[in-house]
C-alpha cells in the first residue's frame, strides 16, 4: 500500500484571483479532488514539497490549509485512487498521441507537453511508455 497526501483548504471569497490561481496549480499537480473539499496526492518527496509550498501561498493569501500523511486501511479506496490517477494521465497521453499524428508535428512542443505530463504520471501509465517510443520514432526521423 502507498501513502498520500491530503490537503484541505479554504481561502476568501474575495479576491477570486487566489482561489483561481491556488485551483490552478492543484491541477498542474495532477491532484484528484475527494468529495468536494480534500486534494490527493500520492506521497513522494516532490509531491510533499509542492504541497509544503501550496500551503504557504494559501496562509500568504489569507486562507487556511491542513496538510496530512494518509494511508488507507483497505485496499479497495487506494485501487480507485490509482485508477483515477492513470485515466486522468491517459487522456492527456492520448491528446499527445493526436497530435503526434498530425503531418508535420511540432516536437518541440510535443516534448514540453510529454514533460508535463508525465510529471503528473505517478504510476507509470503503460500508454505513456508507448507515448514516449513515438516520441523517440519521431525524433528519430526527423534526426
Amino acid at each position: 500500500m502507498k501513502n498520500w497526501l491530503l490537503l484541505h483548504y479554504q481561502l476568501p471569497a474575495q479576491p477570486s484571483a487566489s482561489r483561481v490561481y491556488i485551483w490552478r496549480k492543484l491541477k498542474r499537480l495532477a491532484a484528484i479532488l475527494l468529495n468536494d473539499s480534500v486534494w490527493v496526492l500520492p506521497d513522494t518527496s516532490w509531491t510533499a514539497e509542492q504541497f509544503q509550498w501550496l500551503v504557504a501561498e494559501i496562509h500568504e493569501r489569507k486562507g487556511e490549509a491542513f496538510l496530512w500523511r494518509s494511508d488507507p486501511i483497505l485496499g479497495v479506496q487506494e485501487e480507485v485512487l490509482v485508477k483515477q490517477f492513470v485515466e486522468q494521465v491517459d487522456r492527456e497521453y492520448k491528446e499527445l498521441l493526436k497530435k503526434m499524428n498530425r503531418k508535420k508535428p511540432d516536437l518541440a512542443e510535443l516534448s514540453r507537453l510529454y514533460q508535463q505530463v508525465v510529471a503528473a504520471d505517478y504510476f507509470h501509465s503503460a500508454l505513456g511508455r508507448e507515448v514516449r517510443e513515438k516520441l523517440l520514432s519521431l525524433r528519430g526521423e526527423k534526426g
